[in-house]
């Protein structure tokens, strides 16, 4: 087996176990609050000690958020994906779906989870900390995407991550404040829409 498989190997096993230690994490927050929940608590309720929950997860709000992580690259390439003669604003509409697929998957965790996030000062922070790293990562795909000469320039491709990102709060809190009834999909289609024109 060569250095490459291994680590491959090694890397799927650490993100099994600090994804079941993420949905143990959020299971005790849902249950009791994300404030009066320890770390300790935390490790007990998983059945690893303090240092190994440590290892894996980080932090509380890496418990919650780390599935979050990957969310920026994931949309950057499906932003680079998106047809060429497509605009940016449908590109940027049209990538966010990987976003929205983790709610569409498993809507009734996912809703517990953003109303977890948006119902405590620490997450939302941290969230909209990671989501600011998305900015320049979806605004480096804008640049790489075939379209008018000139490009737009690199504030302006920056503004528009920052509005994609802005229509995905917003249609993530109206899903969140209605229980998740109404479609999350056409909420964001909403929120494209208003700015558009």
């Amino acid at each position: 087996m060569n250095g490459t498989a291994r680590t491959s190997t090694r890397d799927i096993a650490r993100a099994a176990i600090r994804a079941e230690l993420a949905e143990v994490a959020s299971g005790l927050f849902r249950s009791k609050g994300f404030e009066k929940v320890t770390i300790n608590d935390l490790a007990a309720a998983a059945g690893v000690s303090r240092s190994t929950f440590l290892r894996y997860v980080g932090s509380k709000e890496e418990a919650v958020l780390s599935a979050f992580d990957a969310y920026g690259e994931r949309a950057a390439d499906a932003l680079r994906a998106r047809p060429a003669d497509e605009d940016d604003w449908t590109a940027l509409r049209r990538a966010l779906d990987v976003v929205i697929a983790y709610h569409r998957r498993d809507p009734v965790s996912a809703l517990a989870t953003t109303r977890l996030v948006r119902n405590t000062p620490a997450l939302c922070a941290r969230l909209l900390e990671k989501q600011n790293g998305w900015r320049p990562v979806l605004a480096q795909a804008l640049a790489e995407r075939p379209g008018d000469d000139p490009r737009p320039t690199p504030l302006a491709l920056s503004v528009k991550a920052a509005a994609a990102l802005g229509c995905l709060n917003i249609a993530l809190d109206h899903w969140t404040a209605s229980d998740g009834r109404p479609d999350l999909t056409a909420l964001l289609d909403e929120a494209f829409a208003a700015l558009a024109g």
